[in-house]
């Protein structure tokens, strides 16, 4: 399949922003612009299907490439597969997830194939990270945090407080996102530890880690989870020695 490469030949960091700005925007578009058209054409009864965002600003819903290796990396394989087994807000941001990470791969495949070096891995990761991902962009999150991060200033030292009640490092894995700093540390080292675990996604909702909330962690598959979302209290995660989320659980009985 042509991804619209073919004819990149630029060499510098500079280049390859632009072409992962494009790929950005195009993807975009179908995830909000066009999102019915690709809604649609992400129909589960078709076969494996990608999204793909090209340098020119459009997109693409197609099969993956044939040849192995393909050109370049692949995207995840089969969003359309999940389409009516999600809530479509859900939906849509888990497949904004894999394409962010996807223009990641793709940026830093262009990056080692034309020889950058540290500098130029350096100025190409800066100019993308000044950029909203595309998750971020979907779910309307750089609003939403930019809302909480100015009601929860006001409340840190409440939430770290509330947070100090985790269970004893002895039991199997601790049931909760790793806690904010002390009261008496330093504002900088609470602001690092928030950036450290905000893009920590709920394996439930897809949202992000907030630091005044309850978190677990499956035993099996290692995802974490909103305590709500999976009906866990604290009160009740200190009871437990091994945590299943529900779709462990249902693995296992199907087993």
């Amino acid at each position: 399949m042509d991804v619209g490469d073919g004819a990149y030949s630029s060499r510098t960091a500079e280049d390859v922003f632009r072409d992962f700005r494009g790929r950005r925007a195009g993807m975009i578009k179908a995830l909000t612009t066009d999102v019915e058209k690709f809604y649609q054409l992400c129909d589960p009864e078709k076969e494996n299907l990608c999204l793909y965002g090209l340098p020119n600003e459009t997109w693409e819903v197609t099969l993956p490439a044939e040849e192995v290796p393909p050109e370049l990396p692949e995207p995840a394989l089969g969003i359309n597969f999940a389409r009516d087994g999600m809530d479509e807000k859900d939906w849509l941001a888990l497949v904004a997830v894999h394409s962010d990470a996807w223009l990641l791969a793709v940026a830093f495949y262009f990056g080692t194939r034309f020889g950058f070096d540290k500098e130029s891995r350096r100025r190409l990761f800066n100019m993308i990270n000044n950029l909203p991902t595309i998750y971020e962009v979907v779910t309307g999150t750089t609003k939403r945090q930019f809302k909480e991060k100015t009601s929860n200033s006001s409340s840190k030292n409440k939430s770290s407080s509330k947070m100090q009640s985790r269970p004893a490092e002895s039991q199997t894995k601790a049931l909760r996102m790793p806690t904010p700093k002390e009261d008496e540390d330093s504002g900088a080292d609470e602001e690092e530890d928030e950036q450290e675990h905000e893009n920590t996604l709920c394996g439930a909702c897809g949202d992000n880690y907030a630091n005044d909330e309850f978190w677990i962690c499956c035993d099996v598959c290692e995802r974490w989870f909103h305590g709500k979302c999976v009906k866990i209290t604290p009160a009740r995660a200190e009871h437990i020695k091994q945590y299943k989320c529900p779709s462990c659980s249902n693995k296992r009985a199907r087993a």
